[in-house]
């Protein structure tokens, strides 16, 4: 249907893979083609993968790094641009990937994380696999990592350059870490990398991980309540306006405003998130299905770190993935053509959660006509910035469409008036946790014990950077909140449990009112609050 329209197609990677199985080998190969392609460019060519991956984070922060009015690349996260930034940004991927001769066909799939086989295996194997037969000669897959063909140089932490990475670096996931800024850093990477010599052990420790944070669940009283990421994935969906479905800062805002009683809604941004530092490096807290899977300490993986993130081909799978989501939010809600946003709400200011980003005025208000700095559209044989206008529907106006896959047929989510008699109507908030001290991304998880027993009741994975103190106009957006519902617990147990909420950073534990030990540098105690509301 869609190619009798006309429409290119952004198939699921898994059935790229079935093709290849089958004897159709010539879709994946092509793929592997473009990206290997792509990746062998000069780094100042403009199609090069190194340019493209820099625009996330590192090395292309305009003033990011010079100017403390800015935080970080071009990438949008907190805010409403978060959707339509990065769907604009595959788009320039994907063009780049059909400019290698012989690609020009070629699409880019999407990992579709909440199907049958990933909620199973986990990652595609395309994306994992060590080596790849193209062209009949065996070479390095070229989606598994990236070599960086020139180096990076992370100048926000002056003497402590943590994300600084030579040119020769190759990207690393869950459970390796890829920290070799200082001579320090290398040190403790080598260290802690030797332990997990073999590729095939590596990837079935990162493919259990993916598992346990899409399927993670707990029992309590003989009830099976979901914490996972496909519950926040399908939750998502029924988000009721473009603004709180978008980002976590609005989301937040929408939440903490809630009527007493409903649920929280949960924003696109949050199981992106998740899937993020479930590549780049941390274990999902607890439930019965991690069985006796310890976290692995010191995993420090590319994908867990907005600056680095870009530079690991898996990003793109997975924002494939999440732009899908975007298009089937669209769909389901009536915004195929249109989007509305709550003019001056949280998460509509470009200083909203992460600073504004170059070519953007600091404390200005974000709307649709925003630029999508640095990406430019041609039209009428001038070049001009992307606004989220120029995307919004991608059928009519950027050419393509998804191929079939999950969550298409999720069905609403039950109102609150049809719950279970019996039912808790509590949720759990967090909120005061400031991100300055924070060394990189962390996790909130809530925890309640219930007849003696403590069940990790959800987790809410924060993508962040690793110094974001020394941007002068996020220090008063630095607040983190969470929202955990217990709305699958019976009333009566929520009323005699305990709660509390644990933070973990890549230096520990902290627990409310404790001092966040090595990472507290901006001193002091992290006393965020937890409520029962």
């Amino acid at each position: 249907m869609a190619q009798a329209m006309g429409l290119k197609v952004r198939r699921s990677l898994e059935a790229l893979q079935d093709d290849y199985m089958r004897g159709d080998k010539k879709p994946l190969e092509d793929l592997m083609r473009a990206w290997k392609g792509i990746k062998e460019l000069p780094p100042d060519d403009p199609r090069s993968f190194f340019m493209l991956g820099g625009f996330h984070g590192e090395p292309f922060r305009g003033a990011g790094w010079g100017n403390s009015s800015y935080w970080g690349g071009y990438c949008n996260h907190g805010n409403i641009l978060f959707p339509t930034w990065h769907r604009v940004y595959l788009v320039k991927l994907e063009a780049a990937l059909q400019s290698i001769e012989g690609c020009g066909d070629v699409m880019l799939p999407y990992w579709d994380e909440t199907s049958e086989a990933s909620l199973k295996h986990g990652i595609p194997w395309a994306l994992t696999r060590e080596n790849f037969t193209l062209d009949g000669e065996k070479i390095p897959n070229p989606l598994r990592s990236f070599v960086f063909n020139k180096g990076i140089t992370d100048n926000i932490n002056g003497d402590d350059p943590n994300y600084s990475k030579p040119s020769g670096y190759e990207t690393v996931r869950y459970p390796l870490s890829g920290l070799v800024g200082t001579r320090q850093d290398r040190a403790r990477t080598e260290k802690h990398n030797a332990r997990y010599p073999s590729h095939e052990e590596n990837v079935h420790l990162l493919n259990r991980n993916v598992v346990n944070w899409l399927t993670s669940y707990i029992v309590v009283n003989g009830r099976v309540i979901p914490t996972n990421v496909k519950a926040k994935y399908a939750a998502c969906l029924d988000a009721p306006n473009y603004t709180v479905f978008s980002n976590t800062t609005s989301a937040a805002q929408w939440n903490e405003d809630r009527a007493a009683g409903s649920a929280p809604i949960v924003p696109l941004e949050s199981p992106h998130n998740s899937i993020h530092l479930a590549v780049g490096g941390y274990d999902v807290p607890g439930g019965p299905n991690a069985g006796d899977f310890s976290p692995i300490e010191g995993a420090n993986g590319d994908m867990g770190e907005n600056d680095t993130a870009g530079l690991d081909p898996i990003f793109y799978f997975h924002h494939c993935f999440v732009d899908r989501v975007f298009w089937l939010w669209q769909k389901r809600n009536g915004f195929t053509d249109h989007l509305e946003v709550m003019a001056e709400y949280p998460g509509t200011n470009s200083v909203d959660n992460q600073g504004p980003t170059p070519g953007t005025q600091p404390n200005s208000w974000l709307t649709l006509a925003s630029p999508l700095d640095p990406f430019k559209k041609n039209e009428d044989g001038k070049e001009r910035p992307y606004t989220s206008l120029d995307c919004i529907n991608i059928e009519t106006q950027l050419g393509f469409t998804y191929g079939p896959g999950s969550l298409e047929d999720q069905p609403k989510a039950l109102l609150e008036s049809e719950a279970a008699a019996g039912d808790s109507r509590n949720v759990i908030q967090v909120s005061g946790i400031n991100r300055a001290p924070i060394r990189g991304s962390f996790l909130v998880t809530a925890y309640a014990t219930i007849d003696g027993k403590r069940y990790p009741v959800g987790t809410e994975a924060v993508l962040s950077r690793w110094s974001v103190q020394y941007c002068a106009n996020c220090q008063t957006h630095l607040e983190v909140r969470a929202f955990f519902p217990l709305h699958g617990f019976r009333a009566e147990s929520v009323q005699a449990a305990s709660f509390e909420v644990e933070i973990r950073t890549r230096d520990g534990v902290l627990r409310q009112g404790q001092p966040l030990a090595a990472a507290a540098t901006a001193g002091g105690r992290n006393l965020f609050r937890v409520e029962l509301r």
